[in-house]
């Protein structure tokens, strides 16, 4: 009986331990709040198990004989409730574990739904921007338009200007050619006057001589003498009929110009002259155009070979410095290459093919050393100037930037204005301006090779 008295009382002792750990379960299944819920049957089977050991202690006290087989039943029922109830701590502490895990995950999520927002407020600045610089082009389009056309307009009227001045030069060409003309016909005609009154002059000279040698007597005696007998009538007529055939023969004959042998080889040595300066000047200008057709010809064909040469050298140097993408360059006139534009076309890694003028800074700073470096490889420069070519890059891609001039300064030298201690620390020289003294400049060098080599 002190046996199952004391086996009575260590059975009461985990039985209102069993009530203790009943009420805390029941504690912690109002704190779970939508656990419980899952485990309410659970529980219902534990009270069900407690109210049949409660049962059996009653009928163990009752009846003494069975109590043994009894308790042995209760306490095996005690270590399985006593299991069931580890059992519900461990899904308690990994419903726990689960909780913490959906706060982590719910915690991640407004921190993905800010980042999400932050990156939907920088599109809609960024689109903001893109649509302004669009509008910002479209005008800049439209007064570009509006001077192409008064460019236009103006060529137009210079054009009616050139035919107009043309039209005039004509004219005075034709003006000067008729004065010419009539200078030449007054030489002429200066000529046959000079000529009549020579012989007029000779004429009466030679008269005056033969009324001294036949007659004795002087010209003008001979014009005062009275006396010299009239022809009238018929014999007028006659004299008057031989008279007109004669000057018909005189006018025949035409007046002797003494200068026309002169004239003659004047005109015909200008006459040569000029055509010889027009010769040369018709073999100047097919010489000329000829050339010109040459040059034209030959500067095509080296600018189609330097262009395709150098967008392929831009096209590989536009992979390596973006890691990818592509970049080329085309002409706005194709069949035209003399006259036309050329547009560079750039599609960074992600990005579709688009204008260079609407990448970002750092892009169209690596788009241009990329442009750069394929003109160098193509043709090489002895000096090359940068002036802030790295301020909008990166330190990413201003390792590649100076990687890029590195390889390049073995046969060309680089002179690189710029404010990067990542590019100042890769160079040869630093030239510095310094003020230790207030209003005096001056200028500090370092010459990192001959610190090299003194380490060395």
């Amino acid at each position: 009986m002190h046996q199952l008295d004391s086996e009575m009382t260590r059975v009461g002792e985990r039985l209102n331990t069993c009530d203790l750990e009943l009420r805390r379960l029941a504690a912690e299944r109002h704190e779970q709040g939508a656990l419980v819920d899952a485990r309410q049957s659970e529980m219902a089977a534990v009270e069900a198990q407690r109210s049949e050991l409660e049962r059996l202690t009653s009928s163990a006290q009752e009846q003494l004989a069975g109590l043994r087989e009894r308790r042995d039943l209760a306490a095996q029922n005690a270590s399985q409730h006593v299991a069931r109830v580890a059992t519900l701590q461990e899904r308690h502490r990994a419903a726990a574990a689960v909780l913490e895990r959906i706060e982590s995950l719910v915690e991640e999520m407004r921190e993905r739904v800010k980042s999400l927002r932050a990156q939907i407020e920088s599109s809609t600045a960024e689109k903001l921007q893109r649509e302004t610089e669009n509008k910002t082009i479209a005008d800049q389009l439209v007064e570009t338009e509006a001077e192409r056309n008064a460019g236009e307009a103006r060529d137009g009227l210079l054009r009616v200007e050139s035919e107009q001045m043309r039209a005039r030069l004509g004219e005075i060409e034709e003006s000067l050619r008729q004065v010419r003309l009539l200078l030449d016909q007054a030489r002429d005609r200066r000529g046959e006057v000079s000529a009549a009154a020579a012989k007029l002059q000779s004429d009466a000279q030679y008269m005056g001589e033969t009324c001294l040698n036949e007659l004795g007597v002087q010209r003008q005696e001979l014009m005062s003498d009275s006396t010299i007998p009239v022809v009238l009538g018929e014999q007028l007529a006659n004299e008057d009929h031989m008279y007109r055939e004669m000057r018909a023969r005189l006018d025949a004959i035409g007046p002797v110009n003494m200068m026309a042998l002169e004239e003659y080889k004047e005109t015909s040595e200008r006459h040569r002259f000029l055509e010889t300066q027009r010769k040369d000047l018709l073999d100047s200008i097919e010489n000329t155009q000829a050339t010109i057709k040459e040059i034209d010809v030959f500067s095509r064909h080296k600018f189609e070979e330097a262009f395709h040469k150098i967008n392929e050298n831009f096209q590989a140097t536009f992979g390596k410095l973006f890691g990818g993408g592509h970049g080329f360059m085309r002409l706005t006139d194709e069949e035209n290459s003399a006259e036309s534009g050329i547009d560079v076309v750039a599609s960074p890694p992600g990005k579709k093919l688009q204008n260079v003028l609407l990448l970002s800074g750092g892009e169209k700073a690596l788009t241009a050393l990329a442009l750069l470096v394929g003109i160098f490889q193509y043709q090489p420069s002895p000096f090359c100037i940068l002036d802030e070519v790295d301020a909008p890059l990166d330190d990413a891609n201003v390792g590649k930037f100076t990687q890029m001039i590195k390889k390049f300064s073995d046969n060309s030298q680089f002179i690189i204005v710029t404010h990067n201690k990542m590019t100042m620390s890769t160079v040869d020289v630093i030239y510095g301006v310094t003020m230790q003294e207030p209003g005096v400049s001056k200028l500090v060098s370092v010459d990192f090779r001959n610190l090299s080599q003194s380490q060395n």
